[in-house]
């Protein structure tokens, strides 16, 4: 067994002085005070830095100089959770943009193995797309947008071994068929939509339980018409993923939201391209080249493309500028995503029962080192 001790360690729930997590096998047994760490306990010594659990991203489209979409596969795969993991993300959903069904079949195909074998960091697969409002598809090609057929549900069917999110614009479905979805276990979010606020509204009683990249590749609300943003603020229960890079969003609109959603329901996302961990400043999108300008990742119709983002980068963000509570945001950015998969009782937590997957962060909120199933 062994004892990771630091002076401050953040369970997913409340910030623990000189505390320790007991480790074996790969998961925690228990988080103790450092003075009831069992005699004869290797202990790993973090001294100050902060001991938190590891960070989960619902939507990573690349990472490594990998874009899922041009290559879903293992090698892919893992690829990117190596990219993701030196920034504290310990699991991510690879997310499949708009694409065709060969492609999302691959992707699938892949994702299902790397669950099978045990691939470190994947947790299942994002589908963003392709049933989207195509008024508000952002950078997605239009060639593949187009309301669900029968082979496309298909594709959306439960994947062994893990989570299948699935974003969609909830007015080009029918809600029979988001209850045929949320009924077999797919997590659904709304995004990329026009929904009024009686659309969406039907959609989460439906069964819709988040909504991706909240106010982006939405329309804006307003006093007489609050639309899908409106009535994502005023629902009590559902999640709402924010991109915290100080270019989808502005800094208050976050406090905004923080202030006016539930704790718990706010998960933060990178929407990461492929040049998050490398040098790279541009790279292709379909038939586009998209550039990597003052952290914007930008097309050539000048649109944001996904982000430059990292999650220990999120994280810093909502402390450090925007003023969210320590605590919050790295419950934003680890136990808040793995309630919004359903498997809190397992990950994203550091608690008895949970995989010993663990973010180290300095004073500054950088990450010194990250763990997964107890091991560096």
């Amino acid at each position: 067994m062994d004892a990771f001790l630091s002076s401050h360690l953040f369970t997913g729930d409340a910030l623990h002085r000189d505390a320790a997590a007991l480790v074996e096998d790969g998961v925690v047994r228990a988080v103790v005070p450092a003075r009831s760490i069992p005699i004869g306990v290797r202990i790993i010594d973090l001294g100050e830095a902060l001991l938190a659990p590891g960070f989960i991203d619902l939507q990573v489209n690349g990472g490594g100089g990998a874009l899922f979409n041009d290559d879903p596969s293992l090698e892919t795969l893992e690829r990117i959770a190596t990219a993701h993991r030196r920034f504290g993300t310990t699991g991510l959903l690879p997310t499949l943009i708009s694409d065709h069904r060969d492609k999302r079949r691959a992707a699938r195909a892949a994702v299902t193995e790397a669950l099978k074998r045990g691939m470190p960091g994947i947790l299942g697969l994002h589908l963003e797309g392709p049933h989207l409002n195509p008024a508000r598809r952002g950078v997605h090609d239009p060639r593949w947008i187009a309301p669900p057929e029968e082979a496309d549900f298909a594709l959306m069917a439960p994947l062994p071994g893990g989570a299948l999110l699935v974003t969609l614009a909830p007015e080009t479905i029918a809600l029979e068929d988001i209850r045929q979805l949320t009924g077999s276990g797919i997590r659904v979010a709304a995004g990329h939509s026009a929904a009024s606020y009686e659309q969406t509204r039907a959609a989460l009683a439906a069964g819709v339980c988040g909504f991706t990249h909240l106010f982006n590749a939405m329309p804006p609300t307003t006093s007489r018409d609050p639309g899908i943003v409106g009535a994502a603020l005023d629902d009590r229960t559902s999640w709402c993923g924010l991109i915290a890079d100080g270019h989808h969003l502005h800094d208050a609109t976050i406090r905004l939201v923080w202030r006016a959603k539930p704790h718990g329901t706010l998960v933060l996302v990178t929407d990461a391209m492929p040049t998050v961990g490398t040098d790279a400043e541009s790279f292709r999108l379909g038939e586009d080249t998209i550039t990597v300008s003052g952290g914007r990742c930008l097309s050539e119709e000048g649109r944001l493309a996904g982000s430059a983002l990292d999650m220990a980068t999120a994280v810093r963000n909502c402390v450090i500028r925007i003023g969210i509570p320590l605590e919050e945001a790295l419950a934003m950015a680890s136990t808040n995503p793995a309630k919004a998969l359903g498997i809190d009782q397992y990950r994203g937590r550091i608690a008895p029962g949970c995989a010993a997957d663990f973010v180290v962060l300095d004073e500054r909120l950088t990450v010194r080192e990250t763990y997964l199933n107890g091991r560096s």
